[in-house]
């Protein structure tokens, strides 16, 4: 299919409306203005043949041996200052008394229709054609003093001279119309040239396949993207940004203000540069703005702003951070078990058999038991991976971890990830750990279910607890009650965040005997089926 350009469409549209109003218009007050002529001449034909019956001389005239040597010289001095192009006065008979040409006087009066003015003493208009050719004609009886019909009248305009009148006023309403239509021409190429410039050259297809474009490329990225004019009206905003910002329907055309820090945005439109990796707190979020500013020659005409959530960048570095722990755990379980591999092999080479297979059996057990619950009731692969390494960090901090045996599972839904899960459990277990570092026999259980709407976990500990004042403080970022050089505070606040993320939440039960986190998470995503 041929794709016609926009300036090809303005030019084409423009003038075929222009030319067909223009010859619409032309045509209807040329036919207008030629009937009205028509009219005129009809009327003032009429009412100079009228004024002609009634005058006195002539009437009188009638009387005399030899009329037309009066009605001549009259009729003829008032055909001359009227602009007739004749005025003809008969009897009843058609004889003429009076002609423009006056070697017809004298001779019957061509036609055909004076019948109706002599016989019926009617006044009317009638075309027909005479000696001169075909004529706007106005007829008119003459009465006598008794009110009988002596003779007629009539005034004529011929047509030939109505058409010239006529085709002189088309030919000024057609120069009008060429004015006109040349107009309507520049009219166009200026409106099409202009629109083209407003446009930056482009055709309306490839403004369609930029718009698409920008909406895919918009909705796809990761990062908030929205726009705003230079009022400060949202032009546009992408779901990603609307989720950052907790935002839910349209806001186009909407105040920038009350819905994302407008600082800086503010600060571009009024100066023009460019702001990059602005750190700026939002309803208690942390997030990262840049900011860069849509120029129309030199100035101003919009901003820009895209922006990330912080706590994803620190989500990410907590994820490969555990995943770091979990390698190290590893790493010291598969040390403790080479250690006990060169113990079980002393025993060996000593002979001591039975001390060796108490040994073996000892740690059977105790891994079958383990492996059975982790393997064959826990069926998600990201909660095994957890539980593995928490398994062996245990192994090596000499703590009893438990997985219960009523725990089970099924596989995950698809919407909880395993950097979520590593942030939720991994930090739970671990503060775990440090809430029973000192005890005497220091116990962690584990427990996981799926009944329900919700999936459960519990961690529950025999550590030294938290304390009241702490406990309003417990999922505070920043907030700890250990003590030390590195960084804390992070890891509890880190979990509940993700937690709320997936519609959850942590319930913390602080008992004399044991600590015990509570983790609900629904099955279903927020605002959507389940995948």
């Amino acid at each position: 299919m041929v794709k016609v350009s926009l300036h090809t469409k303005i030019l084409g549209l423009t003038l075929s409306l222009s030319f067909l109003l223009i010859l619409l218009l032309t045509s209807y007050y040329t036919y207008m203005n030629g009937k009205q002529i028509v009219e005129e001449r009809g009327r003032l034909a009429l009412e100079l043949s009228k004024a002609i019956s009634l005058m006195p001389s002539i009437i009188d005239a009638f009387e005399l041996e030899e009329p037309s040597a009066s009605i001549q010289p009259i009729v003829e001095e008032i055909r001359q200052k009227t602009g007739a192009e004749f005025i003809v006065v008969g009897n009843r008979e058609g004889i003429r008394y009076s002609h423009p040409n006056e070697s017809e006087i004298g001779k019957r009066m061509i036609g055909g229709d004076s019948k109706r003015a002599i016989e019926d003493g009617e006044y009317y208009i009638s075309e027909a054609r005479g000696s001169l050719g075909l004529s706007m004609r106005g007829k008119s009886p003459i009465f006598d003093e008794n009110g009988d019909i002596i003779g007629v009248v009539s005034v004529g305009y011929l047509v030939e001279d109505i058409e010239k009148q006529i085709f002189k006023i088309i030919s000024k309403e057609l120069v009008i119309s060429l004015i006109a239509l040349v107009t309507s021409i520049i009219g166009s190429y200026l409106l099409s040239k202009s629109i083209r410039k407003d446009t930056l050259g482009l055709e309306p297809y490839e403004i369609a396949n930029l718009y698409k474009e920008k909406n895919a490329v918009l909705h796809s990225v990761q990062e908030g993207i929205l726009s705003v004019d230079s009022k400060g009206m949202i032009a546009s905003m992408n779901q990603r940004a609307k989720s950052l910002l907790g935002i839910s329907g349209s806001v186009r055309h909407s105040k920038i203000d009350g819905l994302f820090p407008s600082s800086p945005l503010y600060e571009v439109l009024k100066t023009g540069e460019p702001q990059f990796d602005k750190e700026m707190t939002w309803k208690e979020k942390t997030i990262i703005v840049s900011c860069t500013p849509i120029l129309d020659e030199k100035n101003v005409t919009g901003v820009v702003a895209s922006f990330r959530e912080k706590t994803e960048i620190e989500q990410m570095i907590n994820t490969l951070s555990e995943m770091k722990t979990y390698s190290e755990e590893l790493r010291a379980q598969t040390h403790e078990f080479t250690n006990k591999l060169y113990a079980l092999s002393g025993l060996l080479q000593l002979g001591e058999y039975e001390e060796a297979i108490k040994m073996i059996q000892g740690e059977t057990s105790e891994l079958e038991f383990q492996n059975q619950i982790v393997f064959k009731q826990i069926k998600d692969t990201k909660v095994q991976v957890i539980l593995l390494g928490k398994l062996g960090k245990a192994s090596e901090k000499k703590v009893i971890f438990e997985v219960e045996a009523q725990s089970y599972i099924d596989k995950l839904p698809e919407h909880i990830n395993l950097s979520q899960l590593t942030l939720i459990l991994g930090n739970i277990i671990d503060n775990a750990f440090e809430a029973v570092y000192g005890t005497n026999l220091p116990i962690i259980k584990f427990f996981a279910t799926d009944l329900g709407e919700d999936i459960i976990f519990e961690v529950s500990d025999n550590g030294n607890g938290i304390s009241d004042e702490d406990m309003p403080l417990l999922f505070e970022r920043g907030f700890t009650s250990k003590e030390g050089e590195n960084p804390r505070g992070y890891g509890l606040s880190n979990a509940n965040r993700t937690v709320n993320e997936l519609g959850g939440i942590i319930e913390v039960q602080n008992g004399k005997e044991n600590t015990v986190f509570t983790v609900y998470l629904p099955k279903k995503p927020l605002g959507g089926e389940e995948r």
